[in-house]
């Protein structure tokens, strides 16, 4: 399925006293004529052509013979499955049915051939990935040869948003769109994800507080059982860690990548530059950034993803599991509607539809504070050039009155739903004139459980989580691997 995002202009507030609601762009529905997209006209073409045909060669006889080709196409444009028009589900089965046949379903690690040095072990498209280590920073950069990306990623602390007074709320809300701003103004970013993950507590952050806070030298039964306790303690709750991937366009840094001597170096050299740009702004906006991610740290990061059970392992346990070389899956099992890796079954949802009335900043609670399951958020924002949405504004401003002029000739009424998605476009190029940047959001929410019927319990739960965020969610059937990737991965991969 092609990646449908929400299409929402950022426009900052003035610092108040109070808190601003905000609102979202509708996700456009409109197709190329009519409301019908290219598939849909092709599968009303071949009904109407067969409809005409059968009439001049035969009349109400040739008609009959006929109507499984024009009965079949109708039903194949207007009659939905899970939301969307059958035909648009045949490019997906499609596709799905040419992986089954040649295997593409199932990933086992290989163990006596490994991969080349310095590539990453993951399954499918992500095996192109390799890796860099920057020799300034220490950081570690994901090149990507077929994209032409470069990506780093970024710890992130912040205090707990809701439970600030609204001004401070609003501030930090502005604060953030200044964020935004600054990766707009870029043009040499294609993507900047925020991933904020639940994981269990391997209760390190109890052994901290004990070495800063205990007496080493009390050696009374209290201190000593104490001090065993928090030694031997396992998981026994949940955090949240939060990162932001940055993913540098190769292709718009050309010019600044051959000044800087070309190559990986030179890109990772530009790179940097962004870095150190966002890494003010985040500060600015009373965010911590804990320092670019090595290797090492990022080999951890993917290793949980695909292996939970082993995540509390890995942070109690300094050195161990910090080779991206070895950080992938053992193996994957992806079925049409979840798949499976080392140790946890996952499911993925697309948030199809952000709210459509006014939401307070913190909308995304009942979906980030819900308890006791295991998931990852990941917000994809992708900004756009102004000269390009300036196109895409004028295009789509082109088509609604177009649109609009045919519905106008055969007597059809415009409903409200249209009116309100050309209104959003308007409101888009206002805000495009009055300099603000255009960002392009996909929301996608990763459910991880250990058994099948904990994951649907969860899955269930979440999505009345979102119902209650004023949110729609969708499982994305078909392409779970590929959705996985880009969900629970911090590598700014697209859907």
């Amino acid at each position: 399925m092609s990646r449908r995002t929400k299409n929402n202009s950022h426009e900052p507030d003035a610092t108040g006293s109070e808190l601003v609601p905000v609102k979202f762009s509708r996700l456009t529905r409109r197709g190329i004529l009519l409301g019908l997209s290219a598939a849909q006209l092709v599968t009303v073409g071949i009904a109407i052509a067969t409809i005409i045909t059968a009439l001049y060669a035969g009349g109400g006889m040739w008609l009959a013979y006929t109507a499984p080709i024009w009965a079949t196409a109708v039903l194949l444009t207007w009659v939905p499955v899970a939301g969307r028009p059958v035909i648009e589900w045949v490019p997906v089965a499609g596709w799905w049915g040419y992986r089954t046949t040649i295997g593409q379903l199932l990933y086992r690690r290989r163990i006596v051939n490994p991969r080349p040095a310095g590539t990453l072990a993951l399954p499918g498209d992500q095996a192109r990935l390799r890796e860099y280590e920057d020799p300034t920073t220490g950081a570690g950069m994901i090149h990507d040869p077929h994209q032409n990306t470069l990506t780093v990623v970024c710890e992130i602390t912040h205090p707990a948003f809701v439970l600030l007074d609204p001004a401070e709320q609003e501030r930090r809300v502005t604060a953030w769109g200044r964020v935004l701003a600054t990766v707009c103004r870029s043009g040499r970013i294609a993507t900047l994800q925020i991933l904020e993950r639940t994981l269990p507590d391997s209760g390190t952050g109890l052994a901290e507080w004990w070495t800063t806070h205990g007496h080493p030298e009390d050696t009374s039964w209290a201190a000593t059982t104490y001090a065993e306790l928090i030694d031997r303690a396992g998981p026994a709750g949940e955090r949240h860690a939060t990162t932001l991937s940055l993913s540098l366009d190769m292709r718009n840094a050309t010019r600044q990548i051959r000044t800087a001597g070309g190559g990986i170096r030179g890109a990772a050299a530009v790179l940097r530059q962004e870095m150190n740009t966002l890494t003010a702004a985040l500060r600015s906006a009373d965010l911590t950034p804990s320092g670019w991610l090595t290797p090492g740290q990022i080999a951890v990061i993917l290793r949980s993803a695909y292996d939970p059970a082993i995540a509390a392992t890995l942070e109690r346990h300094g050195q161990i599991g910090h080779d991206l070389a070895t950080a992938g899956p053992v193996a994957v099992n992806e079925t049409w509607s979840r798949i499976r890796t080392d140790s946890a079954h996952h499911a993925v949802l697309w948030i199809s539809e952000w709210p459509r009335s006014m939401v307070y900043p913190g909308f995304l609670s009942p979906i980030l504070l819900s308890s006791g399951i295991q998931r990852s958020f990941s917000l994809i924002c992708t900004p756009m050039r102004s000269d390009q949405a300036a196109r895409d504004i004028r295009k789509k401003k082109v088509e609604h009155i177009s649109d609009q002029a045919q519905r106008a000739k055969i007597g059809q009424i415009e409903d409200a739903s249209q009116t309100a998605e050309y209104h959003d476009v308007l409101q888009q190029e206002a805000d495009l004139t009055a300099g603000h940047g255009i960002l392009r959001y996909t929301g996608l929410i990763t459910v991880t459980a250990t058994t099948i019927e904990d994951l649907d319990a969860h899955v269930a739960a979440l999505e009345q989580a979102a119902i209650q965020a004023n949110c729609e969610t969708r499982l994305l059937a078909g392409q779970q691997a590929q959705a996985f990737t880009a969900a629970a991965l911090p590598l700014c991969r697209q859907v």
